[in-house]
């Protein structure tokens, strides 16, 4: 055990004079002394819930990594080595209309679309793909530094948002792909990280937050998380059989709904997100 140094006791008297004095010169008029003020206030994070409205088939051989709903189509892009795919599917069926396989040597991640192109991008071959969005085809390949997880466009700002696994959110020009800046991710004042798939709506984020069933809104500007989804318990007994985590988020335009799925799930969810 460490020893402590005791002060006299015929020594406290003076003492405590002395600091009195201190503590009396040292007034907020005296410019040299500076109150600190601890800001303590948490950032304010709603609770929310998942109301399911429809559910659909989903194809429970998609390693579902990107999910986006665009002029009536659905978009989804797929992972693994190997089994990388960027999808076009009929919602009421699940039925995959169209499809274009990546390299064998690329892990696909999320994907969006931006204009008149879809961008998809990969874990760690640092590879984003630019591609029509009505043929799928290949139109360039662009380079980039870090993983890639989730994507998506903001259409207010008209900037895509990409996630990377940790606690940033890059920004990047829709159009060339090139950086343009960053925000940190933080809920509650803590810096949230594990951000995964990710879907742009009406100036906010929304951003699923890896082997967890929680959906995080994140404000852009700030980095702050403003609300929080509880998405657990959405799969029967017999459905969670061999699927894997929620993974998957895409607006239904010119509603408050919602489409969400996961990572081999047999299954597709029409949804609000509501107070609770």
């Amino acid at each position: 055990m460490r020893s402590r140094r005791m002060v006299p006791l015929a020594v406290l008297p003076a003492l405590l004079v002395a600091g009195l004095l201190v503590a009396g010169c040292a007034t907020t008029s005296d410019p040299a002394v500076v109150p600190v003020v601890p800001d303590t206030a948490p950032e304010s994070v709603e609770r929310l819930r998942v109301e399911v409205l429809e559910r659909y088939p989903h194809d429970p051989a998609a390693f579902t990594q990107g999910l986006e709903l665009h002029d009536g189509d659905l978009y989804e892009g797929t992972g693994q080595y190997g089994e990388s795919e960027l999808r076009v599917v009929d919602l009421d069926t699940g039925e995959v209309r169209r499809r274009v396989a990546l390299p064998a040597g690329d892990f696909g991640e999320g994907i969006t679309v931006a204009d008149s192109r879809v961008w998809q991008i990969t874990w760690r071959e640092g590879v984003a793909y630019e591609r029509d969005p009505v043929t799928l085809a290949e139109r360039r390949r662009v380079d980039y530094t870090g993983e890639g997880w989730g994507i998506c466009h903001d259409t207010a700002a008209d900037r895509l948002v990409m996630s990377d696994g940790s606690d940033q959110l890059t920004f990047r020009d829709p159009a060339s792909f090139a950086e343009t800046g960053s925000v940190s991710v933080t809920r509650a004042g803590t810096p949230l990280t594990q951000i995964n798939e990710l879907e742009c709506v009406d100036g906010v984020v929304w951003a699923n937050v890896w082997q967890t069933d929680e959906i995080v809104r994140i404000d852009p500007a700030t980095g702050a998380v403003t609300g929080q989804v509880d998405a657990a318990g959405l799969l029967s007994d017999a459905e969670r059989a061999g699927a894997d985590v929620l993974n998957g988020i895409a607006a239904v335009p010119g509603s408050d709904e919602f489409l969400i799925t996961g990572k081999y799930w047999p299954t597709l969810l029409r949804v609000r997100f509501v107070a609770g």
